[in-house]
């Protein structure tokens, strides 16, 4: 067999207790951005910005750690959504921010315009904890007038306020004595108010009842239960002239006084406004407030949380003859192809958190000797009873085993391999402990035939302790996995049943076959940790370390 590909570096739950262990100064910051001044790329409104996180790999590749919301029609926008970033002082961390104007709802930055950069070291933000510099297009070219805000802080507070709010009898500001209401919550810091939350906007309401939603303590209040905290509503505007309808000041200690049975109630006032007969623009009720302490994915790992490793390959017709050197399964002279590097890449982070380092591995797509029958869901070692492997390099050896043995075929159906998964995750959800969650890596290269069947078997999986990767390889354009990833709005099946939480990742292994193996690892496993520790609070179990303590606390 070929020599392995070198495994990309990243830090595993055993590395991370080695720095501990090194005395590495490693914790966890977060940073919140504003700009001012920002280009204006459209014609007929102001440009619709997006900020997005990028930092350089070891191997000097830049990777996206992540996106905040898009704010529309504003140049100096104020993003509600944080940047969580693990910080060590020994280590030379680069970053680089980039405004993007969003003129569609395509993930691909490719297709928007591009609005500046800054790029910086962390450790230059964390030292500064506020920072403001120019934005640029080029190295030579300033992108105007636009200027960045970078606000550094400690995340010393785990624990998170979860709310349930309503409000009545709001101003009504729009067209035809109607609002489009939605609120702001801001923390007072020296500089002044700063942004911590914005809610969804409920359209044509004066009466609106917002979906719950939840704001880290920190990022509210700084961990402060007295300090003041503001809280603004407005009439939302398409042209992002949003409409002050009122505003109130509180503490945390007030707000976590409401209850269901017993909200706590506060006028809306626009000072602007206040006259002799005026009384206010309304009032907000806070039904629930609720602090809740807040687990993170190191948590459940440092725990014992084990991650199953399970493996599905494409074996469809459209991957072409594996005796071709066109074809997506052909091995080349130096013994990789496109689907093994995807094993490996993945494979060789997430087996540390795996402690057993056996693998199930499984086949669809293709006709299985000896009657040649089309199946969707095979053991690559071929026996149904023990379908795992010994470490990624039995899933390697089971794969090239299994290639001449098979004939490519058809149809593209994801569901058999996903519900297979999922019987095993439905298991491991009776679990009284936060102590197991399966991972599918899929790769493929084309589009799925049983679209809605997976979309139903995803619905149901987002309720088990289970994720789905999936790595497109080949030139397909991938409509399918793009809607599949969810990022944006929530899958619902045909039965109106809407996905629990996001489980499934999305890469095309196109647009990292320059950048080596550790950047498309970190790509594809980006969103992984936030999915163990949301399924984890969703159940409201602990880690096992923490057992002691109440499940209103996750």
């Amino acid at each position: 067999m070929a020599a392995a590909p070198s495994c990309p570096s990243m830090p595993t739950a055993g590395s991370l207790r080695r720095r501990a262990m090194a005395g590495q100064c490693m914790t966890k910051v977060q940073l919140t951005v504003s700009c001012e001044n920002l280009l204006d790329k459209d014609t007929f409104s102001k440009s619709d910005p997006l900020c997005v996180l990028l930092m350089r790999s070891s191997e000097s590749q830049w990777m996206e750690v992540g996106r905040t919301e898009m704010v529309l029609n504003c140049l100096s926008p104020k993003f509600s959504k944080r940047f969580v970033l693990d910080y060590c002082f020994e280590v030379v961390q680069t970053v680089k921010f980039e405004l993007y104007d969003i003129d569609d709802g395509s993930v691909a930055l490719s297709s928007q315009d591009f609005l500046g950069a800054f790029e910086s070291t962390l450790g230059q933000i964390v030292s500064s904890r506020k920072l403001t510099r120019p934005l640029v297009q080029s190295d030579t070219k300033p992108a105007g007038k636009g200027t960045i805000t970078i606000f550094a802080e400690e995340i010393n507070d785990n624990r998170v306020v979860h709310f349930e709010m309503e409000a009545r009898e709001l101003d009504k500001r729009g067209f035809f004595g109607k609002s489009d209401p939605f609120l702001e919550f801001y923390r007072h810091v020296d500089m002044g108010w700063q942004l911590a939350y914005r809610t969804e906007v409920v359209r044509r309401n004066p009466n609106p009842c917002w979906r719950p939603f939840k704001i880290p303590m920190q990022s509210l209040c700084g961990g402060d239960m007295e300090k003041v905290i503001k809280v603004e509503s407005y009439n939302y505007k398409s042209n992002g002239s949003h409409c002050l309808i009122g505003m109130f000041e509180t503490t945390l200690t007030n707000l976590a006084k409401a209850s269901r049975s017993t909200p706590a109630e506060f006028e809306c006032v626009n000072v602007a406004k206040k006259k002799k007969k005026y009384k206010n623009s309304g009032v907000v009720s806070v039904k629930l407030c609720e602090i809740r302490k807040e687990y993170t994915f190191l948590d459940y790992i440092m725990g014992g949380c084990q991650l199953h490793f399970v493996v599905g390959v494409d074996f469809t017709a459209s991957n072409g003859d594996p005796r071709s050197p066109t074809s997506l399964h052909h091995i080349s002279p130096d013994g990789v192809n496109q689907y093994l590097n995807a094993i490996w890449s993945v494979g060789m982070v997430i087996k540390d958190y795996d402690c057993d380092n056996f693998f199930p591995a499984f086949g669809f797509g293709a006709q299985l000797p000896p009657d040649f029958r089309v199946s969707h869901e095979f053991p690559m070692n071929f026996n149904p009873t023990n379908p795992c492997c010994q470490g990624i390099e039995g899933v390697v050896e089971a794969y090239r085993m299994c290639l001449p043995q098979v004939e490519l075929c058809g149809p593209t159906n994801f569901s058999p391999i996903i519900n297979r998964v999922a019987g095993l995750a439905r298991q491991a959800s009776s679990q009284k402990a936060a102590s197991q969650y399966y991972v599918l890596l899929i790769i493929t290269d084309g589009e799925i035939t049983d679209m809605q069947d997976t979309v139903s078997a995803i619905v149901t999986a987002s309720r088990l302790p289970m994720s789905i990767i999936i790595v497109g390889v080949g030139n397909a354009k991938f409509t399918d996995m793009d809607i599949l990833d969810g990022d944006n709005t929530r899958l619902t099946a045909c039965n109106g049943d809407v996905a629990g939480r996001d489980i499934v990742q999305f890469v095309p292994f196109r647009d990292f076959q320059n950048s080596g193996q550790a950047a498309l690892a970190q790509c594809v496993l980006a969103e992984l940790p936030e999915q163990v520790s949301s399924y984890f609070r969703m159940v409201r179990l602990a880690p096992a370390g923490d057992l002691a303590h109440s499940t209103a606390d996750l």
